[in-house]
């Protein structure tokens, strides 16, 4: 279950592609040169030796001089003494990309997950981040499927559990470049008190103390906003027919805007001009 709490650490997500401005942050925001970094790969399928030291090899690049590829998977307990030691130990972690049921698969239920909330939820100086899969795992539910106009209809969608770092909202990603807007719309019409956040590829969001967040990167962040719906037809339709509401919220952000998670508004607009209003 999620910790119902006020986090305290700091959330960074990307909606994948180019990783460069996710480990960049990471590297501005870890206290020291010498933090630990943990580079976590449950997401991916095959060769996450590689996967992980092609990630410890960025970070040191851009600063950090140490971080580890820590694994959990299916033959690395998420249980196992010294993996609790390091996580508890980390400054920072970060998920890669991949597939997200495989990091639920080895992490849900598991005292990882326990550790990974708990410092989140109590640690200010924590950090911890994902791309593509490890960024749409972080919040208590997931969207792991739904594609296309399908995606529009009763049953064209599936949720499942997620870690359970923050509560009441929604992480898609690559979500312009594979049109993904039909599936985050309709897991926010059956769930309108949950907030949806679509990220573009290189492009991400901070979220500061489970409240304020900030987008970064090259694109947009699509925020959708059920909270004032209207009129909705999911309990009248069979499966397979069309998904319908009114007043959905739709905004579009670019870098350096700020949303309040809480009271759903925007803190911060950026004009033509670049200047911040």
């Amino acid at each position: 279950m999620p910790n119902p709490t006020i986090p305290r650490g700091t959330l960074i997500a990307l909606g994948g592609g180019n990783d460069d401005p996710l480990l960049d942050l990471i590297s501005q925001l870890v206290p020291t040169p010498d933090t630990p970094v943990e580079v976590i790969t449950s997401a991916v399928p095959r060769y996450p030796i590689k996967t992980g030291k092609a990630y410890v090899q960025a970070l040191n690049e851009m600063g950090c001089t140490n971080v580890r590829h820590l694994r959990i998977d299916a033959k690395h307990s998420a249980s196992s003494p010294a993996t609790l030691r390091r996580l508890a130990q980390a400054g920072a972690v970060f998920f890669t990309g991949g597939d997200q049921e495989n990091i639920t698969d080895y992490w849900l239920d598991t005292p990882a997950v326990d550790l990974l909330c708990e410092r989140y939820h109590t640690d200010p100086n924590f950090i911890v981040s994902g791309t593509s899969a490890g960024a749409s795992v972080m919040p208590a539910y997931m969207i792991v499927s739904g594609y296309g106009y399908r995606s529009l209809t009763k049953g064209g969608i599936e949720m499942a559990r997620g870690l359970g770092l923050i509560s009441y909202v929604y992480i898609d990603q690559h979500f312009v470049e594979r049109g993904r807007f039909n599936r985050l719309s309709h897991a926010v019409l059956k769930h309108p008190n949950t907030l949806g956040i679509g990220l573009a590829e290189q492009t991400g969001i901070i979220i500061r103390h489970g409240r304020e967040m900030e987008v970064f990167g090259d694109g947009v962040v699509t925020i959708i906003d059920g909270n004032e719906v209207r009129n909705d037809n999911l309990g009248r339709v069979g499966r397979g027919e069309s998904v319908g509401g009114q007043n959905l919220r739709v905004h579009l952000m670019v870098a350096g805007q700020r949303f309040d998670l809480r009271t759903r508004r925007i803190l911060q607009l950026a004009t033509a001009e670049g200047q911040v209003s």
